[in-house]
């Protein structure tokens, strides 16, 4: 390896060592410091840096000189096997709070199963420096490979410098364990695995109350339709939507063409039928057939009158007024004028401001059981952070087409208190209805369950 100058002073190598290890920002840059600054203090031929994984196992992470080792390799499984030999050697001989003993190793000190590699691999002798947390438990280790046996003093230098080296990376790695470590501590533990089956099971069992959501509208209870007096053709709209009208205020009327058509005929043909009734009753002085020929002629006049006054009155319904006071309910206007209706046909509804309610349409697939009284919650799409309450009142007994045209059933809720500033008739939102208590585990698993009977037909 690329050595720098080996400096005269080995205190001064200990204190810059010890200011670079504080510099680092990482393990990454940890770990370099250690495998490749160190020899500063003491010259090795190699130097492996192991840290511990989210099991507490050695996980090699650094070698000086080498940006990395081929994971698959012979050298780096035999260093492997012997960094978990290592790893659960004790740190100090009796007392956990002193500082960690320099370890030396050669090859007749260790099992026989790692003697062959290390006679290819590692020189005479092998310094093991343990990294301990401040739980005293091993965070990391740290190798270095030597071709002669170090001094008391270096050895005492580097157990100085191992203190060092731990406090940097306990300070790195103390962070929030993951959900995985905790789980791997869990595990190990029955009586803790015990008591999480036991909490989820009551947490399971704790009630909550049903509900579903579903589209809404805000609607009036008892409106009033107003509808096409007569076969014709809607002529014009004398309100805009959602207006405030008056009693007796005109709505809409319709094309009134032909009745003023008829009624100009019918004006003609009355005054024919007077014209003949007069030429009769001058005749009738002193002609006998005449006489008979009044009576009929004043008949055909009546029914001209009778005609005539009709169609003035079919002319006066053309103009659809307001039985009531109340709000004009209908679409853009634009889509009626120029339609023909029937009579009877609906074109308005007449709504009071202070009779507005909630119409829900809860999905078959979403339903759940609900009472007279249910508690229901709107969510206007104006006002989403202002929920308004109601009560349910009505629900139907067979589901129909929503306006979305999905099966649904028809609900319909009663506002609780004064809340006319805030329902205005025709805005929408979502709503959430609120059934029985049941437990969590149900109120979880009862869209799945419903699903897996569709699809199994259990």
């Amino acid at each position: 390896m690329n050595a720098q100058a080996h400096p005269v002073n080995p205190v001064a190598a200990l204190l810059h060592l010890e200011l670079r290890a504080q510099e680092a920002r990482s393990t990454e840059q940890l770990g370099f410091v250690i495998v490749n600054e160190t020899w500063q203090l003491l010259q090795y031929r190699q130097g492996y840096f192991f840290v511990s994984d989210v099991l507490g196992k050695p996980a090699l992470s650094n070698v000086s000189s080498l940006a990395m080792l081929a994971e698959e390799s012979p050298f780096t499984v035999w260093l492997k096997g012997l960094a978990h030999h290592l790893w659960s050697a004790p740190m100090a001989a009796d007392d956990p709070t002193r500082a960690p003993v320099v370890g030396l190793w050669q090859a007749q000190s260790l099992p026989d199963s790692f003697a062959e590699g290390w006679a290819e691999w590692m020189p005479a002798h092998l310094l093991c420096i343990p990294l301990p947390g401040r739980d005293h438990s091993r965070r990391g280790m740290l190798l270095l490979a030597c071709d002669t046996e170090p001094d008391e003093h270096t050895q005492a230098l580097l157990a100085r410098l191992s203190q060092t080296y731990a406090y940097c990376l306990a300070a790195l790695t103390d962070k929030r364990p993951t959900l995985g470590a905790r789980w791997q501590v869990w595990r190990r533990r029955p009586l803790r695995m015990a008591g999480l089956a036991c909490a989820v099971a009551l947490a399971f069992l704790f009630p909550v109350r049903l509900s579903a959501l579903a589209p809404a509208e805000i609607e009036a209870h008892n409106a009033m339709a107003i509808a096409a007096p007569q076969d014709g053709v809607v002529h014009e709209f004398l309100v805009q939507p959602n207006q405030l009208v008056q009693k007796d205020q005109p709505l809409f009327s319709l094309d009134d063409t032909t009745l003023r058509n008829r009624r100009a005929v019918a004006l003609q043909a009355l005054q024919v039928a007077r014209s003949e009734a007069l030429l009769a009753a001058q005749k009738a002085f002193d002609n006998a057939q005449s006489k008979g020929e009044l009576a009929a002629l004043n008949g055909q006049v009546q029914e001209k009158q009778a005609e005539v006054a009709w169609l003035d009155e079919m002319l006066e319904r053309n103009v659809v007024r307001a039985p009531r006071e109340g709000i004009a309910i209908f679409g853009d206007s634009n889509d009626w004028i120029g339609k023909p209706v029937v009579t009877g046909e609906r074109i308005i509804q007449l709504a009071d401001p202070q009779d507005a309610g909630v119409l829900i349409w809860l999905p078959v697939a979403n339903a759940i059981n609900l009472d007279t009284g249910s508690q229901i919650r709107l969510f206007l799409h104006v006002a989403p952070l202002s929920p308004l309450t109601a009560n349910l009142i009505q629900t139907s007994y067979q589901a129909t087409l929503s306006p979305d045209n999905v099966p649904s059933y028809r609900i319909r809720g009663q506002f609780q208190g004064d809340v006319s500033q805030l329902a205005r008739i025709g805005l929408k939102g979502t709503a959430k209805l609120y059934g029985e208590p049941v437990p969590l585990i149900y109120y979880v698993l009862r869209r799945p369950l419903a699903a897996l009977r569709e699809w199994s037909g259990l």
